[in-house]
């Protein structure tokens, strides 16, 4: 069980052959890393599942390797998204084995083993999540991180210090931890090395992101949806191929706006920003940054709140609108998203 999707195992992976698995989207939500809030979303994990599926099969068309088999009808049979007619929340995939790193504690301080992905394996997931941005809205963490010294320009390949809002003629790249307690930024070189990545596979990575960018800018392009960023996962099968993994091109996955306004999960991001709870997050990670440990949710001393009903419903919407117009069938019931935009800017404007 994940924080928003279920794994079912159908088959179990071993070092050599890949299992297969079905993803049970849910209508949970999850924000800041803290795993499962108080609420659910209403048809999020169908439109969730519809979404990726779209882009999954946009990829395949383009001869981008991809771990997915299809959706799940309701009679438990793997068909394309072109023969179903309905909302399903079930994907099947290819699994992969997944090796986190080994903890460990040298002079108090917490420190991850990533020694197995020297050895080159093959059929697993690489720890990585990898990043494209292509403008960098108010709330990006590059800004957050700049100020705080973690990353450089030369690190984000910009030549002059960015400003909120600006987009880039080439997008820029980013990548993080994934297998950790709460994700943590990288250097490239740092990358490549706790993944055992050669210079050749970390070239290929970065030519996939740059594929699957435009794949998606593309697609929600139709919708009237700019793609500011997005993240991937990738993995290896068996003869050490790279292929994309988990779920790809969703508003969890990305960041999209439509007439200046988030259309994404960054919307709940926003909510949370202005509550105590958020304070809280914030100064546990702050504490367990400083001690090097990974407990910050142990220390944190506040519970999420529960979400507004009325943002509920608009955000309910917004997914079911926009995988609606994106893959350009009506599978759910509900208004277009230019309406549902405006019905969110009149929400913001009774809040202030």
């Amino acid at each position: 069980m994940g924080s928003v999707k279920d794994l079912e195992i159908v088959s179990n992976a071993s070092e050599q052959a890949m299992g297969i698995a079905r993803f049970h989207f849910s209508d949970r939500y999850s924000v800041f890393d803290w795993g499962e809030m108080p609420d659910k979303i209403k048809g999020k994990g169908e439109a969730l599942c519809l979404m990726g599926a779209y882009c999954f099969e946009q990829l395949e068309a383009k001869e981008i390797k991809t771990h997915y088999r299809g959706l799940v009808n309701r009679n438990g049979k793997t068909v394309t998204l072109k023969e179903i007619d309905y909302p399903t929340s079930i994907m099947a995939v290819n699994l992969v084995n997944v090796y986190p790193p080994k903890t460990r504690k040298n002079n108090n301080k917490l420190e991850y083993d990533y020694s197995q992905y020297a050895k080159k394996p093959v059929n697993c997931l690489i720890p990585l999540e990898i990043i494209y941005r292509n403008g960098l809205p108010e709330s990006s963490s590059v800004f957050k991180r700049l100020k705080q010294g973690k990353t450089t320009l030369k690190d984000l390949g910009l030549d002059h210090y960015p400003v909120p809002g600006e987009h880039f003629s080439r997008p820029i790249f980013d990548v993080s931890t994934k297998l950790e307690d709460k994700d943590r930024y990288l250097t490239w070189e740092n990358a490549k090395r706790i993944s055992g990545l050669t210079d050749k596979e970390l070239a290929a990575v970065k030519s996939v992101l740059l594929e699957v960018n435009s794949t998606i800018t593309k697609i929600v392009a139709d919708a009237g949806l700019v793609n500011e960023d997005g993240k991937i996962e990738l993995g290896f099968d068996e003869e050490r191929r790279l292929m994309i993994v988990d779920v790809v091109g969703t508003l969890d996955e990305c960041r999209f706006m439509y007439d200046g306004m988030h259309v994404s999960k960054e919307i709940l991001r926003k909510f949370y920003k202005k509550t105590k709870w958020y304070n809280a997050v914030e100064e546990a990670k702050k504490i367990t940054e400083k001690q090097n440990t990974h407990n910050w949710k142990e220390i944190c001393k506040l519970k999420p709140p529960k979400l507004d009903s009325k943002l509920i419903n608009i955000v309910s919407g917004m997914y079911m609108a926009t995988t609606n117009e994106v893959i350009k069938r009506k599978f759910f019931d509900v208004d277009p998203l230019n309406q549902i935009i405006e019905n969110y800017k009149k929400y913001l404007e009774k809040q202030k």
